[in-house]
């Protein structure tokens, strides 16, 4: 039984010669665009990002890296209505421009030879705005009236999370990896306002995540 529980220890935790070098470099990044319309188009949903990241072995399997990006989400609404016998169409916009900065470190642990296991710790970091556009075009027999009105006010957003994963080289520059939920913290500051704090915890295969990277190998 003891040689048994030795074994098994072996093959989960890959006590394998296997390592990422000392000084080895890596790209990867994430784009993503989504969206949504219902109500006949007047309700519609648009999201956008893009994040870059390098990442550097600052020892066997261990490795620091940033990343650098953006992102943005935009949430319009058109009503229409009959006000005093003008034609009234209201246009809601809510949009979230923001810079993203992501600094993260990274730790392997071998389960084979082209087979990792790893847990990522990295602060994310939003330095963004709200603008709030509202534009009313009111038409009463020939007379067209149109009115605009925008605001905005400008956040920040600091997290800390922490993600677990495995990473499968496919030979010695690409690999394919996966992510599997995501543990954290986000504290989210309006610069006029009350900071709110989120708390997001969850490890689950519908939250899995798969991407690829590029290593320029030693």
């Amino acid at each position: 039984m003891k040689k048994l529980l030795i074994a098994s220890a072996v093959a989960l935790f890959g006590l394998s010669n296997a390592q990422i070098a000392k000084g080895t470099v890596y790209l990867s990044g994430s784009v993503g665009y989504s969206q949504q319309e219902t109500n006949n188009g007047n309700l519609k949903e648009e999201n956008f990002n893009v994040l870059p990241r390098a990442g550097f072995f600052v020892a066997p399997n261990l490795a620091v890296g940033l990343g650098l990006g953006y992102q943005t989400s935009t949430d319009t609404e058109i009503t229409t209505s009959n006000i005093g016998g003008a034609s009234v169409v209201s246009t809601d916009k809510f949009k979230t421009p923001a810079f993203v900065v992501e600094p993260f470190v990274r730790k392997y642990w071998t389960l084979g030879d082209k087979l990792y296991f790893f847990g990522q710790l990295a602060v994310p970091m939003q330095f963004g705005k709200a603008e709030v556009e509202n534009t009313t075009v009111a038409t009463f027999g020939g007379t067209t009236e149109t009115t605009t009105t925008s605001t905005e006010a400008k956040y920040t957003s600091v997290g800390v999370t922490v993600k677990p994963g495995l990473d499968y080289f496919l030979n010695k520059n690409w690999t394919i990896e996966a992510t599997i939920g995501e543990f954290g913290y986000n504290n989210f500051k309006p610069k006029e306002g009350d900071a709110t704090n989120n708390y997001n915890f969850g490890l689950n295969l519908s939250s899995v995540t798969i991407g690829v990277k590029y290593v320029f190998a030693k």
